[in-house]
């Protein structure tokens, strides 16, 4: 089986640029080598926007549009929606009863967010909790591996928190020394011996070779299934059984596409440009791009690295490229027009098509609602599967 993969979007409606190369380029790469859930995550949009109910339903849409023109499949990964999946909510319930308030107020996010954001009332349980509902979003479908930059793996750390909190409180069963115990009647008293030396010296020790060596054993004798296997490595452990897995963080290489004037690229910064652009816009866009200051004339000679152009250029254009900005920009044998030309051109060459398999969508919008309805419901089930191992784990499955 491939390992799962899971990441989300809040739906900010059509994306832009800064969106496709700084993740969703990477989305559709893994849909190819891993098993991926990619949500729609609507209800975190509330936790900043709870005022602005009567734009989120087009938003998804629109967004997940754009999911599909920039290639991805529903064939080969599971698009879906947070809001229709209540499994969300009552894992988010339940981590929440043994989640020390003191690990959401240090998430970095939590106060950056309310320093950026001060024309919102953040002041509400939603936006502090917001780090472990999505650790329940991750926790919940058993994802190996979360894609995130570097600036959002302290939320993958709380979530790996969340889940060695939660097995540490809820992993060993009820009736454990009883299933333990017959668990190491399948063995040989010889091997049940050795079993607990090593565990003696481990837990007293740290005696990593005595770990390797016990898990290695555990996981190859053919006389223990699979519950045996996990109970016995809790149990040397000390940690009982593993109910929520610990998802790793999938470092993607940012690319450093900014905005129009250098700046991050955002919507609400007016300096983006969309996945879907009118061509006409645009050409309009670019072209206006601020430049190296030192240019006010045709004739000034300037610095590539001073111009926002140029990041555009590290993105698009090829070496040839951009050895030819290099040198007619310092010696000023071509203008900030000529320099903009072919970033115009290869960005168009991307959109194609983008613009190409968004049209389906966009003439059939009831083909999106189905791809939704139809990863909804596969993922909904595997949520299912995980509230039921989580329900017996607490107590809850009476």
């Amino acid at each position: 089986m491939k390992e799962r993969v899971l990441s989300g979007m809040r739906p900010t409606g059509a994306l832009h640029l800064g969106h496709y190369h700084g993740a969703l380029k990477n989305w559709v790469r893994l849909q190819s080598e891993m098993d991926c859930y990619y949500f729609v995550a609507d209800w975190h949009a509330l936790t900043t926007h709870y005022e602005s109910r009567e734009i989120i339903e087009k938003n998804v849409y629109e967004m997940v549009i754009d999911w599909l023109a920039a290639g991805l499949d529903p064939e080969r990964c599971t698009i879906f929606l947070q809001s229709r999946i209540p499994e969300h909510a009552e894992l988010f319930t339940l981590l929440a009863m043994g989640t020390p308030l003191g690990w959401l107020e240090r998430v970095p996010t939590y106060k950056d967010q309310q320093e950026k954001l001060k024309d919102k009332d953040l002041s509400t349980y939603g936006f502090l909790g917001y780090p472990l509902l999505q650790a329940a979003d991750i926790l919940i479908y058993k994802a190996k591996y979360v894609p995130v930059g570097e600036d959002q793996s302290s939320h993958v750390e709380l979530t790996r928190e969340a889940a060695r909190r939660f097995n540490h409180l809820y992993g060993k069963e009820i009736d454990f020394e009883e299933k333990l115990l017959e668990t190491f009647q399948k063995l040989n008293p010889e091997q049940v011996k050795r079993f607990e030396k090593s565990r003696k010296k481990f837990q007293e020790t740290g005696d990593l070779k005595s770990l390797e060596g016990a898990i290695g054993f555990v996981h190859n004798e053919p006389s223990l299934n699979s519950k045996d296997k996990e109970r016995l490595e809790g149990y040397f452990k000390g940690t009982g059984s593993t109910i929520l897995t610990e998802p790793q963080v999938l470092l993607t290489q940012a690319s450093k596409l900014p905005g129009l004037d250098g700046a991050k690229m955002s919507k609400s910064y007016n300096n983006s440009i969309a996945i879907r652009e009118d061509k006409a816009s645009l050409e309009q866009k670019i072209r206006k791009m601020p430049t190296d200051p030192a240019r006010v004339k045709r004739t000034d000679a300037g610095n590539p690295q001073k111009c926002p152009v140029w990041q555009f250029h590290q993105i698009y254009s090829d070496e040839n490229t951009k050895a030819w900005v290099q040198k007619g920009c310092q010696n000023a044998s071509i203008g900030c027009l000529e320099c903009k030309q072919p970033i115009i051109e290869q960005i168009l060459i991307e959109q194609a098509p983008m613009l190409e398999r968004a049209e389906k969508f966009l003439t059939q919008p009831k083909l999106v609602r189905e791809i939704v309805d139809a990863g909804t419901h596969k993922a909904r089930q595997t949520a299912q599967e995980t509230m039921k191992d989580v329900r017996q784990a607490m107590g809850l499955n009476y």
